[in-house]
C-alpha cells in the first residue's frame, strides 16, 4: 500500500513545479509538490519576467501579479545594456533593452495589461509555492524522488525522506516531472533528449556591494565588460548583473568546460569582481558561489501516458533571451486546465496529448534561440579586434583603434554600433515571447489560412485571433467605466465565448451547453449597452470576426476557435468544437 495518495504529484518546486501545483490548487485539483532540499531557490538564477508570464500570475489572481510587482525591479530600470570596458572605465556602447526603447514600449503597452520586470528565481519562487499551499497543495522538502512505475491506473513513485532515511511511496493518477536539467523523471521515462549538455561552462558569484556610482546614472540589468581576459560561458567577455539596485550582484564567469570546474573563494570571486567592475581596491560580501554548465538540449516529446516533463526537464539552454522561468511557468499554464479537465471527467484523456503537441515545438525554438543568441556576440568581438588570439596587448590596440579618425576606425565604429544594435534579438525580441501559436488536436481550425506574419516574428508580437493564437489584448469598458483587458473576461479557469450584439444565438448556446456539458463557459456580449463596451473600437479592430461571429477561448487564454458570422445551427456547431477540444 503507498504511504500517501494523490491525483497529481509533481517532482520539483521550481518556477515550472510551483506553478503547475498553483494553477492545480486553483483548479480544485488535488496534487503534492516534493523538493530534495528543505527550502526554494537559493540563488536569483532566472530573473526576466516577461509580459505573458506575467499574464499568468495575473490569471491566478491579482493579488499574485501585485505581490510580484512589490518583489521586482521596474521596467524602467532594466534600462540598456551597457558594453564597457569595466565598470568604472570607458563605455564602448549601449542598447535600449526589455521594452524600453519608446516604440517597443509601445508595443508592449498595446500588447498586454502587464509589465516586464526584473523578478530573481528567489522571489518568484515563493510567491508561486506560497500560492500553491495556500490553496490546498500538500508539500514536502528534504524528499528526494528515486523512481516511478506507471500502470493503466496510475503512476507509483518511490521518494527518499531525506530526514529519516526512508523510502516513501506516493500513489497519483499523474506525474509531472519538473525536476531541472538534469531530470530523472525523463530519464527513467526514456523521454527523448535532442542535442548537447555541457557545451560550456560558467560560474556565478553573488555578491554584495555598493556600485550606484558607476551605474545608477545608467539603469541597467546587465553590464557587459569587454576586456582582454575576461570570458564567460565561451563567449569572450565578463557579465556583472544586477540582482537588486544597486547593491547586490552577480558576476557570470567562465571556465574551460574540459578541466574540473573551479573552486571559488572569496580571494578569486573578490579578484573578479576588482577586474570587472574596475576598482582595485573594491571590498565585497561574497555570498555563494557556484558552476553550471550551458546546454543546448531539448525534449522532442514531453510527456508518455500519465508522466509529463515541464521547465528544464523539457527544454535545457542558456540564460540568453531571458527564457527559462518563463517557458517554464507557461508549460505549466498549458498543461494544468488540461489535467484539472480531465481528472474532473469534463474531458477524455486524449486531450492531454496535446500538451506534447503544443510544448514540444516552443521547447525545441526557445533552446534554438537561445545558443543561437550567444553566437550572435561574435560580430560585437570582430568589430572590436577580440578575435583571433590571446595577445592582450594587441587586443588592446585592436580596440583603441576605434578612436581614430581615418576612415578604417570610423568604419570599425559604424560595424560595433550595428553589431550591438542587432542585440535586439536576445534583448528586446518580444515576438519570442508572445508569438506562440498552438497547433493541436485541442485547436479546431475556422476553414480559413493561418495568419502570416507580417513584421519580423522573433522581434514584433502580432496579434491574431486565428486559432492556436493567445487572445489579443485590448480594453474594454463597464457601465461604470472601469477598464478590463480581454485577457481578464477570458482565462481562470474558464472556457469564454465572445461574441457582438449580432450573435446572441452563441451566447444562448453557449449558456445551454456549458451547463449541460458540466464545464465552465462563460459567455462575453461586447457591444453597446452591455457588460462590455467597446468605446474605443479597438477590439472591432482586434477580433478580426463580424459583429454576429464568436471567438472561443481556452482556460489558458488561447482562441481554440471561432466563426466570423453566424452557423445556421449554433448550438450544433459549438457542441461539435468543444467535443473536439475536450476529446470527448
Amino acid at each position: 500500500m503507498p504511504h500517501i495518495t494523490t491525483d497529481v504529484l509533481i517532482i520539483g518546486t521550481g518556477p515550472a513545479g510551483s506553478s503547475a501545483a498553483a494553477l492545480l490548487s486553483t483548479y480544485g485539483i488535488e496534487n503534492m509538490v516534493v523538493n530534495r532540499y528543505r527550502w526554494l531557490a537559493n540563488t536569483p538564477r532566472a530573473h526576466i519576467t516577461n509580459q505573458r508570464t506575467m499574464e499568468v500570475l495575473r490569471d491566478l489572481g491579482h493579488e499574485v501579479e501585485a505581490e510580484a510587482y512589490l518583489h521586482a525591479t521596474e521596467q524602467e530600470l532594466m534600462g540598456e545594456n551597457v558594453f564597457c570596458e569595466s565598470l568604472a572605465g570607458e563605455e564602448i556602447g549601449r542598447m535600449k533593452s526589455w521594452g524600453t526603447h519608446p516604440l517597443s514600449k509601445a508595443e508592449h503597452l498595446l500588447s498586454s495589461p502587464t509589465f516586464m520586470n526584473d523578478l530573481p528565481q528567489t522571489f518568484m519562487e515563493p510567491i508561486l509555492f506560497t500560492t500553491a499551499c495556500k490553496r490546498g497543495t500538500q508539500a514536502r522538502m528534504s524528499m528526494e524522488y528515486l523512481r516511478h512505475e506507471q500502470d493503466s491506473d496510475g503512476v507509483t513513485t518511490t521518494c527518499l525522506d531525506r530526514l529519516t532515511g526512508e523510502e516513501v511511496t506516493i500513489r497519483s493518477k499523474y506525474l509531472i516531472g519538473a525536476d531541472g536539467g538534469n531530470s530523472l523523471v525523463a530519464e527513467h521515462e526514456d523521454l527523448p533528449i535532442e542535442g548537447k549538455m555541457g557545451v560550456g561552462g560558467s560560474m556565478n558569484i553573488l555578491f554584495r556591494a555598493d556600485l550606484s556610482k558607476y551605474v545608477a546614472h545608467r539603469p541597467s540589468v546587465l553590464y557587459w565588460v569587454m576586456q582582454p581576459g575576461a570570458d564567460v560561458g565561451g563567449i569572450g567577455m565578463g557579465l556583472v548583473r544586477m540582482i537588486r539596485p544597486w547593491n547586490e550582484w552577480l558576476i557570470v564567469w567562465g571556465y574551460d568546460i574540459n578541466e574540473p570546474a573551479p573552486v571559488v573563494d572569496e580571494a578569486m570571486a573578490t579578484e573578479v569582481a576588482r577586474q570587472l567592475v574596475g576598482d582595485p581596491a573594491l571590498e565585497i560580501e561574497l555570498l555563494s558561489a557556484n558552476t553550471w554548465t550551458v546546454n543546448d538540449a531539448y525534449a522532442t516529446q514531453m510527456s508518455k501516458g500519465r508522466v509529463f516533463i515541464m521547465g528544464d526537464a523539457a527544454h535545457r539552454h542558456p540564460p540568453s533571451n531571458g527564457l527559462g522561468s518563463n517557458t517554464s511557468i507557461q508549460d505549466a499554464f498549458n498543461l494544468s486546465w488540461k489535467l484539472a479537465a480531465v481528472l474532473n471527467g469534463q474531458a477524455g484523456t486524449a486531450l492531454l496529448e496535446s500538451y506534447d503537441a503544443e510544448r514540444a515545438p516552443i521547447a525545441k525554438q526557445i533552446v534554438t534561440r537561445a545558443n543561437q543568441s550567444i553566437g550572435e556576440f561574435g560580430p560585437i568581438f570582430e568589430a572590436l579586434g577580440m578575435t583571433g588570439g590571446t595577445d592582450i596587448e594587441k587586443i588592446k590596440a585592436n580596440m583603441d583603434a576605434r578612436c581614430g579618425s581615418d576612415g578604417k576606425a570610423e568604419a570599425q565604429r559604424n560595424a560595433l554600433n550595428e553589431s550591438i544594435a542587432f542585440k535586439k534579438y536576445e534583448f528586446d525580441a518580444h515576438g519570442i515571447e508572445m508569438n506562440q501559436r498552438y497547433t493541436s488536436d485541442a485547436i479546431v481550425s475556422d476553414g480559413l489560412p493561418a495568419p502570416t506574419f507580417e513584421l519580423d516574428a522573433d522581434l514584433h508580437y502580432q496579434p491574431t485571433t486565428s486559432p492556436g493564437a493567445r487572445l489579443p489584448h485590448v480594453w474594454v469598458y463597464d457601465a461604470h467605466g472601469a477598464k478590463h483587458s480581454t485577457l481578464d473576461l477570458a482565462g481562470n479557469g474558464a472556457f469564454t465565448l465572445f461574441t457582438g450584439l449580432g450573435g446572441q444565438a452563441w451566447a444562448t448556446a453557449a449558456e445551454t451547453l456549458g451547463a449541460e456539458m458540466g464545464i465552465s463557459l462563460r459567455v462575453c456580449v461586447i457591444g453597446p449597452r452591455q457588460a462590455y463596451i467597446d468605446h474605443t473600437g479597438d477590439w472591432a479592430r482586434a477580433c478580426e470576426i463580424g459583429d454576429a461571429g464568436c471567438i472561443l477561448t481556452r482556460p489558458d487564454q488561447h482562441v481554440c476557435w471561432r466563426s466570423t458570422g453566424m452557423d445556421d445551427d449554433p448550438a450544433a456547431q459549438l457542441r461539435r468544437v468543444l467535443d473536439t477540444v475536450l476529446a470527448r
